[in-house]
Parts: structure tokens; C-alpha cells; sequence
């Protein structure tokens, strides 16, 4: 029998190893007190985040399924549904980074094709430490890395993300993952167990000893011990992962399966505990029929393991046979472990004895915390500018920022096209593929903003909504729905658990206004090392319909020459917490720029109705670095320069100001008096500023003075920051 000492080892409180002992009636063993410990872990638990999660709105007419799944599913018409998530591989890809990362992607998509869907798309966001950090350009690497082996290995284009730094996350990456698959309505599976009687079944790959511990290790704070935890993470292998993908795919094409779930956190623990708890039912397996790869494995181990490329799926009876030939011949282990029960108890058997019997309702739902937490009182007053400092120079430097610069040396080692359907290159607003033999399209875009809610939480939650809002309208689609992934700090902290409470209530007020549920998420708790925690990252996905890729509206326009530059949305010069101020001021405290989220929607409506009616040539959001950045983008992309002009006093405030809900169209000449007609009736500001022409970025101030600079020179510092960057690597290493 177990004892408090054991108990705190595997991460549990006193009180919650006292409660173990009520629901059990007894002392818990130790393959008994490691399956409580992994079930009531915050990482499969939400045990201080539950309460408040309940609050987010997640229905809407287009909704299947929402949170409380492998992964929420939207209707996106003609028989077909959307199934997507996004999941966090935080504290592995730090301890690990190519393996963190690699089965970051290899545990999302297994998410999605556990419903039965067919992986269409990966994203990523990666939040890593500041540049001068020692080991940010180790952890960059082996995490780039990682995700583009797996994805690549297994055939699913990674077509888009975010990656920025900061020093408050050298002590803990964030490695967010977000897969999107295509189901038809009618072959949606889901994790029960069915009736009683009915064969328990492992797939895939064998259990061997790695991962064991995972979910406790994502669930709690890293100390100077960080490195010694290198045995929790994971091993993938995307090859294994492929066949299983396929296998999955081929049984479920039969009628075999009642039930299905991914053997992710807490591996065997949660996938047979949550699946026979869907229906009310119990569960007996034998681990002596469990295919493993090492020696000696105990129960615990067998139990607790995450090795990677497993599945439990509950067959119909009689269908034993049918289901293990298409494993066969998928080279995949296929093995009756158990059966469902009607005690509704999780019974373990090995080596002829009973080694564990705990009743289900205790581990699904024996812990909800209500965390103190601490009201937040923001800063409301805006910072000022000390000096009114040359444009010129303040873009050269913002364009040298790793978070503004260009991504290709990422992406490009990702291969984003394969399958055939990808729209565009990664780097745009928002990713789009095509679903294949239609004529429609998916765009998916990921967003968050830490510096707005380390500042205001609330409203930089909002604010992540709002931007994917606007990336998923610039190029046509009409936004559907959210996935997030929560990652905060330690909740027992009242201030941390004051900023996830407001993240919540912020993400819930603009999902609410922008008609965009919640459908599926992920709680990432305790990114924090030594007490120190990361900013708050409420990390935002989302996906829009693109019923006719006609309609789909590029960042920049085919044939810019002599181009109209339209900015749409009013610019009042908020600076504070932009990343003008940031970097150039050296200021970091203030409030975020207000969100107006009725403007939001309205704005969005009219840019849908742009593209919808091809008035426009390209459209993109005005986010970090304000109107300078977006349009030196659009240039660079474009490969032309631009004049502008400024009717504001302040030229600084106008280039780089964050004012929400803005964007930036190109049309051409003669498509301006309609564009204008339609704004007037959707009572839209517009402002014509310049046109897009020659070879430099151009600006005429309003007191007439011009100055410029050659687009070349802006390529050359945004392009090649990542090249220089990691070079330094390879010099060491010589």
C-alpha cells in the first residue's frame, strides 16, 4: 500500500490523496494511486480552469460538436464537416525540443483522425525565449525541426503559424500544435465504449517506457531540475503514425467501431477511463495481453506509459476478426485486451491478479477547484512618445525585430504543399487549403499577442479573437468557429489565476460578438520556472469557409503597379503597448488599444463583401508594428514599392499605431467609387493614402515634407534575419 510521501512524488496534494483513500474506501495501491495522479493532473483534469470554462460560449447552428471531445467539429455544408484543435507541448519541447515538438504534431492530428477525419492541415505557435538567450537557438532549431520531421514524414502540409520572442519565456517555450481535418457528416466517430460485452482493442504501435509521468510533468512548475526530466518526453515516429492513420481510416470505412480514442496523456489511463465514462459503463482490461517493447514493465509503467501511435477502440462483438485483418495488413499490433463491463469500475488484471479496481465517476470528475485569484487592476492611462523620432530609422529597426521579420527560413522547411491543396504560402494572414474535388476552401489562421495581456488580460484575450476574426475575413472566408490553448502560469498563484479568469472572460465577450464558438480547447498550467511565469498566452485558432475559391482574396494583388492603397477603419494613434514602444521607447507598461468589437463584426462583413465581389485585389490586417509593417509586407510580397501620404500631425502615430479593426485594401482606379458606396452604406471609414508604384517606400508627411527608402534595402534586413541568426550555431560548432 501507497503513503502521503508517494503520493506528493506523483504530484498529488495531501487533501487529494485523503479523498482517494474516501472514494476507495482504502489505501490505493500503486498502480492505483498513479492512475488517480495522472487523472486528476491539471493536464487531463482542468481541475483549476473548469468552473470558468463553462462560461465560453460553444454553440451556434454550424457546431457538431463541441468542447469535451478528441477535437470540436463545424458543419461547413454539402455533407462535410470541419474537425479541429489545437494542443500544447510546452514543457516536453523544452526539456526535448525535437522530440517535444515531433509528438506535439504526431498527438494533434491523432486527435483528429481519432473522429474520423482525414488530416487536411498543421499549424504551429511558438513562443520562444529572447534572441540572447543561451539556449533559444537550440531550442529554435530542434523545435523547427521536429515539427517539420513529423509533419513532413506523415503527408499533412504545415501551411501557416506564428513564432515570436521574448524573455519571458526563457525559462518555459510555448510549442502550441493545431491540426484541421475534413469528415464526412454521416462517419464521425467518437470516444464511448457502447454496451456492455463489447471487446476493448489496442492499436498500433507497442508500449515501451517513455512518456511515463508525462501528464504530471505538464502539470506542474519547472525547478533547476528541469533537465533531469528528459525520460517523460516522448519518442515519435510519423512512419508508425502514417500506417495508423490509414488503418484507422480503412476500419472506419467498415461497421465495426463503437468507440475510438487516442492513447494521448496519461496514455492507457485516460483513453479507457474517459471512453467507457462517455456511457455511464465500466471497463476490465488485462494487461498481460497489452503488446510492449521493453522488459519487466509493471502495471503503473503499462498504464501511465505515453509512448506515441496508440489507439483503444471498443468493437462491436463478432467483428474481432474483420478488424484485425486490416491491421495485419497495415504491419500495426491489434490486440482484445478487455472488455466493457457494466460495474463501473476500471478492473486491471496481470499476471492472473487483480491489480487495481477503482470506480470511474472519481477519476473523471472527482476534482474541480475554485482557485483564489486576485482582481487585476490594468493601467488605463496611455503612455507618450519622450521624442518625435525620424520614421525612416524607427521602420529599419522594427523591420530587424525576430518577431516582425520574415518567416521563410521556418516554413520552408516545412513542406507545405504536399497533398496539393494548399492556397498561397505560409506567411499570409491565414492559411488556406482547398477541400479536395470541391470548389470550396478552409482558412485557418492562429493568433495571440502576450504583450497586450501581460498588460491587460482581458482585453488582449479579446484582442487574439478579434485579429483571428480579421485574418480569416481578409481572405475571404466567413469565420466559423475557435479552438484555444490556455497557457498561464501556476493557478494556485491568485494573480495567475486573476489573468486566466480574465483571458476566459475576454475570449468569451468577442466570440460572443464576432459569432465564433468555442469548440474544442486545451489548458496548459504551470509554465513558470523558479516562481518565475510566462506572460499570459491564450492562444487563439481559427477556421472560415471559402464556399467558391473564386472569391479567395490574396495578401497582395497579382498586378500591383499603379494600384489604390485603401486603409479601412479609423487610426487614432494608440502606441502604448505596441511594438513601436516596445522597442524603440523602451516601454513595455501601458494599456493595449481599445477593441470596439460591434466595429469588429461590422468591418469584417464589408471586407467579406469586397472579396465576395472581387472589388478588391488583396486585403490584409493591421496588427503589430501598425500600418508601416503591413504595408512594407505588402510591398515586399508584391515586390514594389509605394507613395503614401499622411494627413496626421503625428507621423509616428500614424505609420505605427495598433488600432484595432483596421485593414489594408489595393483595388484598382476604377473600382473606387464603388468600394466607397458600399462603405458609405455599411457607415465604414476609408481613407485612400497612396498607391502602390516604383521601387522605394515612399511617404510625404502632411506639411509636405518626402522622404523614402528603397524596398530593396527593407528586404534585405526583414529577410534574413533568421539566416543570420542561426549561422552563429554553426560557428560554434566549427
Amino acid at each position: 500500500m501507497t503513503d502521503i510521501s508517494q503520493a506528493k512524488e506523483l504530484g498529488l496534494t495531501s487533501e487529494e490523496y485523503k479523498k482517494i483513500n474516501v472514494h476507495l474506501g482504502r489505501n490505493p495501491n500503486i498502480t492505483e494511486l498513479g492512475i488517480f495522479s495522472a487523472m486528476w493532473s491539471e493536464h487531463c483534469s482542468y481541475k483549476s480552469s473548469r468552473k470558468w470554462l463553462k462560461t465560453l460560449p460553444t454553440s451556434a447552428p454550424w457546431v457538431i460538436q463541441g468542447p469535451g471531445e478528441n477535437a470540436g467539429i463545424v458543419d461547413i455544408g454539402d455533407g462535410l464537416a470541419a474537425v479541429f484543435k489545437m494542443e500544447s507541448h510546452n514543457h516536453p519541447s523544452f526539456i526535448e525540443p525535437y522530440q517535444g515538438a515531433a509528438t506535439g504534431v504526431g498527438g494533434i492530428m491523432r486527435d483528429i483522425f481519432t473522429m474520423g477525419a482525414r488530416p487536411i492541415a498543421n499549424l504551429n505557435c511558438l513562443r520562444f525565449g529572447s534572441p540572447e538567450h543561451y539556449k533559444t537557438r537550440h531550442l529554435l532549431s530542434g523545435v523547427v525541426a521536429g515539427i517539420g520531421g513529423y509533419g513532413n514524414s506523415i503527408g499533412v502540409p504545415t501551411i501557416g503559424g506564428e513564432c515570436t520572442f521574448d524573455s519571458g519565456y526563457n525559462g518555459n517555450i510555448l510549442v502550441n500544435a493545431m491540426t484541421v481535418g475534413i469528415v464526412r457528416k454521416d462517419k464521425i466517430f467518437y470516444a464511448k465504449a457502447g454496451v456492455p460485452g463489447s471487446p476493448v482493442v489496442y492499436v498500433g504501435a507497442k508500449t515501451g517506457r517513455d512518456g511515463i509521468h508525462g501528464a504530471s510533468m505538464a502539470s506542474s512548475s519547472f525547478g533547476k531540475d528541469s533537465e533531469n526530466k528528459r525520460p517523460t518526453v516522448q519518442v515519435g515516429d510519423p512512419f508508425t503514425e502514417k500506417l495508423l492513420l490509414e488503418a484507422c481510416l480503412e476500419l472506419m470505412s467498415t461497421k465495426c467501431i463503437v468507440g475510438i480514442q487516442d492513447m494521448g496523456a496519461a496514455g492507457l489511463t485516460s483513453s479507457s477511463v474517459e471512453m467507457a465514462a462517455k456511457d455511464g459503463n465500466g471497463i476490465i482490461l488485462n494487461l498481460d495481453e497489452v503488446p510492449i517493447r521493453e522488459k519487466n514493465m509493471t502495471p503503473f509503467e503499462i498504464m501511465l506509459s505515453e509512448s506515441q501511435e496508440r489507439m483503444l477502440m471498443v468493437i462491436h462483438p463478432n467483428s474481432e476478426e474483420q478488424a484485425s485483418k486490416i491491421f495485419k495488413k497495415w504491419e500495426l499490433d491489434f490486440k482484445i485486451i478487455g472488455e466493457v463491463t457494466d460495474t463501473k469500475n476500471i478492473v486491471l488484471k496481470y499476471n492472473n491478479n487483480k491489480v487495481a479496481n477503482i470506480p470511474i465517476e472519481p477519476l473523471v470528475n472527482g476534482i474541480v477547484y475554485d482557485r483564489p485569484y486576485k482582481k487585476i487592476k490594468y493601467k488605463s492611462k496611455n503612455n507618450n512618445i519622450s521624442k518625435i523620432r525620424d520614421w525612416k530609422s524607427s521602420l529599419l529597426k522594427l523591420l530587424n525585430n525576430p518577431d516582425l521579420v520574415s518567416k521563410e527560413w521556418i516554413w520552408e522547411q516545412y513542406d507545405h504543399m504536399v497533398m496539393g491543396d494548399t492556397i498561397g504560402l505560409p506567411g499570409s494572414e491565414s492559411g488556406v487549403v482547398r477541400i479536395h474535388d470541391t470548389k470550396k476552401a478552409l482558412a485557418i489562421t492562429t493568433d495571440c499577442t502576450p504583450r497586450y495581456c501581460l498588460n491587460n488580460a482581458k482585453l488582449g484575450a479579446s484582442q487574439a479573437v478579434a485579429e483571428s476574426y480579421r485574418n480569416l475575413c481578409s481572405v475571404g472566408s466567413k469565420p466559423l468557429a475557435i479552438t484555444d490553448c490556455l497557457n498561464f502560469g501556476n493557478p494556485e498563484n491568485p494573480f495567475v489565476m486573476g489573468q486566466i479568469i480574465d483571458s476566459i472572460n475576454g475570449i468569451s465577450e468577442a466570440c460572443k460578438a464576432l459569432l465564433m464558438p468555442v469548440v474544442a480547447g486545451n489548458v496548459s498550467l504551470y509554465n513558470e520556472t523558479e516562481g518565475e511565469s510566462i506572460p499570459p498566452t491564450p492562444q487563439i485558432g481559427a477556421i472560415g469557409i471559402i464556399d467558391d475559391l473564386n472569391k479567395y482574396m490574396p495578401n497582395f494583388p497579382k498586378n500591383p503597379h499603379e494600384q489604390e492603397i485603401i486603409l479601412v477603419g479609423e487610426t487614432k494613434g494608440h502606441l502604448s503597448c505596441s511594438i513601436y514602444f516596445q522597442m524603440i521607447e523602451k516601454i513595455s507598461i501601458g494599456p493595449p488599444p481599445p477593441l470596439d468589437l460591434d466595429k469588429e463584426l461590422k468591418h469584417g462583413n464589408f471586407i467579406f463583401k469586397m472579396c465576395s465581389n472581387k472589388l478588391i485585389s488583396s486585403c490584409r490586417d493591421l496588427s503589430d508594428g501598425g500600418l508601416a509593417i503591413a504595408l512594407t509586407e505588402l510591398c515586399l510580397m508584391a515586390n514594389i514599392g509605394c507613395t503614401i501620404r499622411s494627413e496626421m500631425e503625428n507621423t509616428i502615430a500614424w505609420l505605427f499605431a495598433e488600432d484595432q479593426g483596421r485593414y489594408l485594401m489595393t483595388c484598382q482606379k476604377n473600382n473606387l467609387e464603388q468600394i466607397f458606396t458600399e462603405a458609405k452604406n455599411a457607415n465604414v471609414k476609408l481613407e485612400i493614402i497612396g498607391k502602390l508604384k516604383d521601387k522605394y517606400f515612399e511617404m510625404k508627411d502632411k506639411f509636405g515634407k518626402t522622404d523614402k527608402i528603397s524596398i530593396d534595402k527593407l528586404k534585405n534586413i526583414r529577410n534574413n534575419w533568421f539566416k543570420d541568426y542561426l549561422s552563429k550555431i554553426n560557428k560554434a560548432e566549427d
